[in-house]
């Protein structure tokens, strides 16, 4: 009987910690979705003002900045600078994009 009970214990922990994990997922999409609004909106500024796709100086202080920000936090930060690395190269991609058709609505 007592180990029932502490199975059913276990169980009830185990869901409480996947229900917090789905609320943190949820919020880590929210937030990257955000993210990516704005990196949109700097990819538009870039484009209309004939600035590069990428900024290899700023990304380097953005990944030095989270690989200390990881640190600080008890993450890996090869995992975080692996994440980062990701983020920016989608980013980039997103810019020229936007880059690319900015150009073909200024040939048309």
């Amino acid at each position: 009987m007592n180990e029932e009970k502490d199975m059913a214990d276990a169980r009830a922990i185990l869901a409480g910690y996947r229900a917090s994990i789905d609320n943190i997922d949820a919020a880590l999409i929210h937030m990257l979705a955000e993210r990516f609004r704005c990196t949109k909106a700097v990819g538009v500024l870039k484009a209309e003002h004939g600035l590069p796709p990428a900024d290899p100086s700023r990304e380097q202080q953005q990944i030095t900045r989270l690989r200390q920000l990881a640190k600080d936090a008890n993450l890996d930060p090869d995992f975080a600078e692996k994440f980062l690395n990701f983020v920016i190269r989608e980013v980039i991609r997103h810019h020229e994009q936007i880059a690319a058709n900015n150009g073909a609505a200024k040939a048309g």
